[in-house]
């Protein structure tokens, strides 16, 4: 009789089956929560950067929300390339027992500093580990090194199929540096000229990195056909963004007016900041925010 010799990456028959249990009952929630709206209104962990990620998805589906953000939690970002499949595996399993989906994670970034191939093979690891969670969204931050910009880009380009493969989109969000404004993600995005990569909006760092000088409003109008999701996140002077949605300088219908116009008709909208406190109040404001998302989209 042939011994098959078990490798370090086999599973077993029960691993499997509670995989693709864990896949189906996904895939089954995000398609229930879609089905009755075409927005997918929820929030990140980043509220709740103190506490476990199990605190902020209680706080999360406490506040109604059905769609979670996986962000910053007590020890760092709760997702990057270094993160151990099964933990990002787990941590769908926690979403789901709450009744969640897990819509987007921020990966932050990958390393392009020796080489392509590295980012590649970091890019890759994100995009496996969003997968294992059951989450549709990889929200990249883009990089600030004009002389490693050009690398950054091609490792994304070299990566798009193989995220569409895993069922992930990707997406750049302005977060200053040589993505800091709509135009300049505009150019990245078309220079990688693939539709598995989009625009991730955040009118608040419009605000934050222009110092208040620049007007979401004004930027939106420039980001036609590019918008995937968003992040709602309002500012305040001198440079605050922990802030609960519709308390700030933002002006998010204008915002979401001018999105909807350009073509975003319907996607992941999930709030990034709150305005801080303990964490029975971090919860309360989580609630309001759901009503303000509630209203906008109504």
């Amino acid at each position: 009789m042939t011994m098959v010799k078990k490798t370090e990456n086999s599973i077993s028959r029960r691993q499997f089956i509670g995989k693709m249990t864990f896949a189906t009952a996904g895939a089954a929630l995000i398609s229930s929560c879609t089905t009755s709206s075409r927005w997918e209104t929820g929030c990140f962990t980043r509220p709740w950067a103190d506490y476990d990620y199990r605190v902020a998805f209680d706080g999360i589906a406490e506040a109604g929300f059905k769609f979670a953000g996986l962000m910053n939690y007590e020890n760092g970002m709760l997702i990057t390339p270094d993160t151990d499949p099964e933990r990002a595996a787990v941590m769908g399993e926690e979403a789901i027992s709450r009744g969640l989906a897990i819509a987007s994670a921020y990966g932050r970034n990958f390393d392009v500093n020796n080489s392509i191939d590295e980012g590649i093979v970091g890019l890759q690891r994100l995009i496996d580990n969003l997968a294992a969670c059951n989450c549709q969204h990889l929200v990249l931050g883009g990089i600030s090194s004009p002389e490693l910009v050009d690398a950054y880009y091609k490792v994304i380009a070299e990566c798009c199929d193989y995220a569409a493969d895993k069922g992930v989109f990707m997406s750049i969000k302005p977060h200053g540096g040589t993505n800091a404004t709509g135009p300049e993600c505009r150019m990245h995005i078309e220079k990688v000229g693939h539709r598995n990569f989009g625009l991730w909006y955040d009118p608040g760092n419009i605000y934050y990195y222009s110092e208040g000088e620049l007007d979401p409003v004004d930027d939106a109008s420039e980001v036609d056909g590019l918008v995937i999701g968003m992040s709602v996140k309002d500012f305040l002077m001198p440079r605050e963004v922990n802030l609960t949605p519709g308390t700030g300088m933002v002006d998010f219908p204008g915002v979401f007016t001018l999105l909807k116009q350009g073509g975003f008709s319907r996607g992941p909208l999930i709030v990034e900041c709150l305005t801080m406190g303990d964490l029975a109040f971090i919860n309360a404001e989580a609630k309001k925010a759901r009503q303000f998302l509630d209203e906008l989209t109504s």
